[in-house]
């Protein structure tokens, strides 16, 4: 597993002193992303140390404008105390606006996987770019930044043409919904570096978003995973793709983590949460868009799914054992719903304000596609 090196085939002209012209001339600094072995995904991380920096009268500092080749995805890791990063990307030529980074909160908990002290920024989709320009008022040890190319696969092509399909019937309970394997976002299994671990027990739902943006198109859904999955694993150091489940904007419901989508498999989404739980994330950013109803469809027919298998409530509430987050200490245990946003357990925006508002409405009409069944 590689966390946050430098491909030894990067090119990059030395940034110190470099002025904004020259990043802009026809020699500019290059950013080579490498294909990792077996698989379609490209990739560099990049250190950004003093010399990376442009001279700053104190407002935040920059990075000259960098060309690189075609990336899809951005993020930036680091240790210590968390950055106030932004980033701009190029795409047909121009330059887009500042986008800030905001710092991940999903996660593994306190020695379950990942490297210590090692933060990051939420994985930005920006789709397909070829210049990059980094903005931060703080700059913390070891800041990396991170840039992911999904590339194509043939895994793409089926996916792109599937839509949502009727759920599977069932002998009793709720059915389970139907399901885009890992084999259909093309996961490289390589990457994990453990098994999966099991709960004994599922008591919650978490309801999450990815903060990326919403008029991604359906082909680029399976890539879009590929390069979470990358950054989750080869840059944060995680075990796997954090998210039990990801829902697409067209009512898609994908298998993220490995172990059978069936079982209770032990997530990396919701700090001191994660041993009793399922994590599903919705790709996309819900501060800024309503959640479509195929969103809302998906999210119900899952946690239907996962909650009546194990014998949950969903329009109830439950006390959780807290392994430790930013909200609740370890050892505690607050009364929360079996179907939660992920700011009920952490301190975070996420699952974002308007999808957020409409969990009331998801508990209800769960509780009642369980009582159908």
């Amino acid at each position: 597993m590689r966390v946050a090196a430098v491909v030894s085939s990067l090119i990059v002209v030395p940034l110190s002193g470099v002025p904004a012209a020259e990043a802009d001339s026809s020699r500019p600094a290059l950013l080579r992303l490498e294909r990792d072995p077996g698989s379609p995904v490209r990739a560099v991380e990049m250190p950004l140390g003093p010399s990376s920096w442009r001279p700053s009268s104190g407002g935040p500092a920059t990075t000259p404008r960098l060309r690189t080749t075609t990336y899809s995805l951005v993020g930036v890791t680091w240790h210590g105390a968390d950055p106030d990063v932004s980033v701009r990307s190029r795409t047909d030529g121009r330059w887009g606006d500042w986008n800030p980074l905001g710092v991940l909160t999903d996660g593994p908990d306190a020695g379950a996987e990942g490297v210590p002290g090692l933060r990051g920024t939420e994985p930005l989709w920006v789709g397909p770019a070829d210049g990059v320009q980094v903005r931060s008022r703080h700059r913390p040890r070891r800041l990396t930044l991170v840039l992911i190319d999904p590339g194509s696969s043939p895994a793409d092509r089926t996916a792109s043409a599937t839509s949502p399909r009727l759920a599977r019937a069932a002998a009793t309970g709720a059915p389970r919904p139907a399901l885009l394997s890992r084999r259909d976002w093309d996961a490289d299994e390589s990457w994990r570096n453990s098994d999966p671990r099991y709960n004994s027990r599922l008591e919650q739902v978490h309801v999450h978003h990815t903060v990326t943006a919403n008029d991604y198109r359906r082909g680029d859904v399976a890539g879009l995973i590929r390069g979470m999955y990358r950054y989750h694993t080869q840059n944060l150091g995680w075990a796997d793709l954090g998210y039990n489940f990801l829902v697409d904007r067209f009512g898609r419901t994908w298998v993220g983590r490995a172990g059978g989508p069936a079982r209770r498999v032990r997530g990396a989404h919701t700090l001191g949460f994660n041993g009793t739980s399922t994590g599903v994330s919705v790709i996309g950013n819900f501060e800024v868009a309503e959640p479509p109803r195929e969103v809302i469809g998906a999210i119900i027919r899952l946690a239907a799914w996962k909650l009546d298998r194990n014998g949950r409530t969903p329009s109830g509430t439950v006390r959780v054992l807290s392994e430790g987050s930013d909200r609740y200490p370890a050892g505690t245990r607050p009364r929360l719903p079996v179907i939660d946003g992920h700011r009920d357990t952490n301190q975070t925006a996420c699952p974002g304000r308007l999808l957020y508002d409409d969990l009331p409405r998801i508990r209800n009409r769960t509780q009642r596609r369980v009582d159908r069944f």
